[in-house]
């Protein structure tokens, strides 16, 4: 599928946003809103890890190949982390095929990897995968233990932990883990010496990175491998 240049997720998003006045039930319109404000207001920033700091190796479940280690996807370049709720998502279900249009083909041009990562046990998570035929990496971060490291986590505050045991069902069945808890959206930048080059959080999940701007910082990594100083 030819890459639209003009396509922007933000927008995509607050399409999404805007399909939900015209259609949602105010209350329920209200909770989702009051969540994600919630957050942009309260979160601790301090927390999210920075730009120069090294990670340690860790390994995340693909749905189909199984474990993969940082160190072992390093080997080839250059690692992106894009970090989503789960696989019903519907705010993920825009921004990750927009990740396999906008982003995938450059990142492989570039000769780097690209995981997509939830902490939705593998046998549900497979599903996002399968739906959409995405040719990049899709794994579990059990029981949330690498986003807990990075400081992204966010709890379902008590009306939205409400509306879901209303609705029979909480986050913690949806994703396997038991808990309320879920990452923000991130997008990672990882370098050949687990660095972290870029990282950009976003507490409000219909606000996220787009794709020219992780491929800007991927390309500062490749640009300084070819030419060191």
């Amino acid at each position: 599928m030819p890459t639209n240049k003009q396509e922007s997720l933000r927008q995509l998003l607050a399409d999404l946003h805007a399909e939900r006045v015209a259609t949602m039930a105010p209350d329920a319109l209200q909770i989702n809103i009051d969540q994600r404000q919630l957050l942009v207001d309260t979160v601790d920033r301090t927390r999210f890890a920075r730009v120069g700091a090294t990670l340690a190796s860790f390994s995340l479940e693909e749905i189909s190949q199984g474990e993969v280690t940082l160190d072992g996807l390093l080997e080839r370049g250059p690692v992106v982390l894009i970090f989503f709720r789960f696989a019903g998502c519907p705010a993920c279900n825009i921004a990750l095929p927009y990740y396999q249009r906008q982003l995938a083909p450059g990142l492989k041009e570039l000769g780097a990897t690209l995981v997509a990562v939830s902490p939705q046990v593998p046998e549900r998570l497979a599903d996002i995968k399968l739906r959409h035929d995405f040719d990049f990496l899709v794994a579990s971060d059990r029981d949330n233990e690498l986003a807990r490291q990075l400081g992204i986590l966010y709890t379902f505050n008590q009306a939205s932990q409400q509306a879901a045991l209303a609705n029979g069902k909480t986050i913690g069945e949806v994703t396997g883990t038991g808990t309320w808890e879920l990452p923000m959206p991130t997008a990672l930048v990882i370098d050949r010496e687990r660095v972290i080059r870029f990282i950009d959080v976003a507490p409000d999940w219909l606000v996220r990175t787009e794709a020219e701007t992780i491929l800007a910082a991927v390309k500062e990594i490749i640009a300084e491998q070819q030419f060191p100083a």
